[in-house]
């Protein structure tokens, strides 16, 4: 059987519609048709809002809450604060009902995926209608699906079945006739396009390129020699030649941080060792997830560089003698680092710890010198603290050096409770 050609295959693009704003009404049946946004860290700026939001709230992406707080009210406006476990669990849901349409699929991020389509037989808009109602009464998120020859031309698609209308949600451009798609692609700027940005459109737009049928009808190689070989593997790519192949395998990661900013501003050594705490157990804990091993430990502290106050923000990383995935261990680099790093009398705004260097155990070397002694000892303990954590909720089983009030913990008051976790389900009483 002979493999298909470049110009054989079929991708379908699949994108959930405003992901934050639509978790939060997964538990929610009384907010639909109610404007919703979802706040950043801290409660600090509009960073998701549903489409009733976006109606009267166009202009309020990424603006600082407190500044459209009394709009957004006027206009009956539900905000929440970021419930990131919340919308972990939505995306499982979500990705796990696409399996149940596509041999192959690629998490994109979040709230999007590709699926593989080449050599299916059936009638792609109609595979589209079916996946999104199942996927909205499965996972119950909206969404939109787009097809094409390319993953370029699928995410097309998608942008088409969302922006316009007479597509009901579900764009096939694999087998629309060609007239129809120029007519299409001539309607779009460039930037509608996967890859292509702001600036780039401006000096493509500079070069007489305005419009997406424009960009297909050019010159590869002029377009190579002006703007690079990404760019023309778009062009290429919007001629129905696919250069990006469906990536099934999550890539190994080179770095693992878990950082945030206070809720409140944190000056003590105290606070801080267990702000850094929680940080270096949080990363550790997801490294060990990815089954790898850290060579160095970075720790950063810092206060903002929009305080009237002078600047400090200061790093530093450290090797390890042998590569680790042990908390414990990791946790006291991590501290001992932030006491050269501490200086008294500053408001700090800022913390982090970052894993550096991992490799896969197999990649991981013997220690001559004894730091990871005890090797089954600590990963027995190790496993027996992710599987009671992964059992009932994070910090379930912590270090004590974590701290027990976290007065410095980020500020999530409008939080919304997380119902995949059994401790906040809701409770009903006799």
């Amino acid at each position: 059987m002979s493999l298909p050609s470049r110009y054989d295959r079929v991708f379908g693009h699949i994108d959930g519609h405003s992901f934050y704003a639509n978790c939060e009404r997964i538990y929610r049946p009384d907010l639909a048709g109610k404007p919703v946004v979802v706040l950043s860290n801290n409660d600090g700026c509009v960073i998701a809002q549903s489409r009733e939001a976006k109606a009267v709230l166009e202009l309020y992406m990424c603006r600082p809450w407190f500044e459209v707080k009394e709009e957004a009210e006027k206009h009956g406006v539900v905000a929440f604060s970021s419930n990131y476990e919340l919308y972990a669990d939505a995306s499982n849901r979500f990705m796990q009902t696409l399996r149940e349409f596509a041999p192959r699929i690629e998490v994109y991020s979040i709230d999007e995926s590709f699926i593989d389509m080449t050599g299916y037989k059936g009638n792609l808009t109609a595979h589209g209608r079916e996946m999104r109602d199942t996927v909205e009464q499965w996972a119950r998120i909206p969404c939109g699906v787009g097809y094409g020859r390319t993953k370029t031309l699928a995410k097309l698609a998608n942008h088409c079945a969302k922006k316009m209308p007479r597509f009901n949600e579900v764009c096939d451009l694999v087998t629309m006739p060609e007239a129809e798609l120029n007519s299409i692609m001539e309607s779009l700027k460039l930037s509608d396009v996967w890859g292509i940005g702001k600036r780039l459109e401006k000096r493509m737009n500079a070069r007489g390129i305005h419009n997406v049928l424009k960009l297909k009808n050019a010159d590869p190689k002029r377009i190579r020699d002006e703007f690079g070989v990404v760019v023309e593997r778009t062009v290429k790519e919007l001629n129905g030649e696919a250069h990006h192949e469906l990536n099934e395998e999550m890539p190994d990661a080179k770095q693992v941080m878990s950082s945030r900013s206070f809720g409140k501003r944190v000056s003590t050594l105290k606070e801080l060792k267990e702000a850094i705490s929680f940080h270096a157990s949080t990363a550790t804990a997801r490294m060990r997830e990815k089954g790898l091993y850290a060579n160095a430990v970075m720790v950063f502290i810092q206060n903002s560089p929009f305080d009237e106050a002078e600047y400090y923000g200061a790093s530093r990383v450290v090797g390890l003698p042998a590569p680790i995935d042990n908390t414990l261990q990791i946790n006291n680099v991590a501290l001992e680092i932030l006491k050269v790093l501490f200086k008294k009398d500053i408001y700090y705004q800022k913390c982090g710890v970052m894993l550096t260097e991992l490799v896969p155990a197999t990649g991981k070397q013997s220690d001559m010198f004894g730091f990871v002694e005890g090797d089954a000892k600590a990963d027995a303990l190790m496993s027996v603290m992710d599987s009671i954590n992964s059992k009932y909720s994070r910090g379930t089983i912590k270090l004590a050096s974590e701290g027990v009030h976290k007065a410095w913990s980020m500020k999530r008051e409008l939080k919304s409770p997380n119902f995949a976790s059994w401790e906040e389900l809701p409770q009903v009483r006799a």
